[in-house]
């Protein structure tokens, strides 16, 4: 008899400390899934979605890390907003407003230019960078001298960038002789060497990206700058972050566009900017 209590005893024991070291074990889980500010307060969790090209804007580094021009503004102005705790996830172009619009994303980070039916869906930030946009064409070509020399002739670009955003508002006006747009999932690199061996007529490319790959690779491209008014003709010279909408999204868009002028006012996009293009295309501060 004493040998069966002290059996159950033992048993009962046992469950005993298996339930306290489990609510030991799962208190220390939950604690270190919880990240808190300085002043102790829960931190908002952001994920911040990117293609990974084009390159410099966002590209995966040889750690397969994201990087770029776009990733380390993202950085530079949370590091001005303690209260929330960033990562980075790549993922394909189109996922990145799936995610936007499910809420998996809070922001969207990959050369946007503005359009109108994104502003339907997505709040803007202010400008994260200023575009000065050239023609990139084959060394040897001599039927491309301005903007208007385009009418007609191919192109290849990366969906939902900058480049294409601007051809397609030109084509918008100009549907009796639009542009030939074919559109890639190919880096910069790729498509310049299509326009070497004239595959494709021109690249809409920004000077400081172009100057960069002509040097790196030794392209044989030639430069065409575009006059005022035909950098009128495009549209909108800026590149953005895109945030979801709602109520958080609208809280976040202000707390980002307030670090945002710090970070441009103080130097460090300006800074990245360097790093990046060896020139400042950081938007000018208000």
């Amino acid at each position: 008899m004493k040998k069966r209590i002290n059996k159950k005893l033992g048993i009962l024991i046992t469950v005993l400390l298996t339930l306290a070291f489990t609510m030991v074990s799962c208190g220390q889980k939950n604690d270190a899934s919880t990240s808190k500010s300085s002043n102790g307060e829960a931190k908002k969790k952001i994920t911040i979605a990117t293609g990974g090209m084009p390159k410099p804007f966002s590209y995966v580094d040889s750690s397969n890390n994201v990087a770029g021009y776009d990733i380390d503004v993202v950085k530079a102005i949370f590091e001005k907003l303690p209260q929330y705790d960033i990562s980075f996830e790549k993922t394909e172009f189109t996922s990145i407003f799936a995610g936007l619009d499910s809420g998996r994303y809070q922001i969207g980070a990959n050369n946007f230019a503005m359009n109108e039916q994104r502003k339907q869906k997505y709040i803007y930030s202010d400008p994260i960078f200023q575009n000065q946009y050239v023609i990139a064409v084959a060394s040897d070509n001599k039927d491309i001298n301005s903007f208007k020399d385009l009418l007609g002739k191919k192109t290849e670009v990366n969906t939902g960038t900058n480049y294409a955003t601007a051809l397609e508002n030109y084509n918008k006006n100009h549907s009796d002789k639009p542009v030939v747009i074919n559109y890639t999932d190919a880096d910069i690199l790729p498509t310049l060497q299509h326009i070497e061996s004239g595959q494709f007529d021109f690249q809409l490319i920004d000077a400081a990206m172009l100057k960069q790959y002509i040097d790196q690779y030794g392209l044989k491209i030639k430069t065409i700058k575009l006059t005022k008014e035909d950098s009128d003709l495009i549209g909108t010279p800026y590149s953005y972050l895109l945030i979801g909408k709602g109520a958080e999204g609208e809280e976040l868009t202000k707390d980002v566009n307030k670090a945002l002028a710090e970070v441009v006012k103080d130097g460090k996009i300006k800074e990245i900017s360097e790093k990046y293009f060896k020139d400042d295309f950081s938007p000018k501060s208000n």
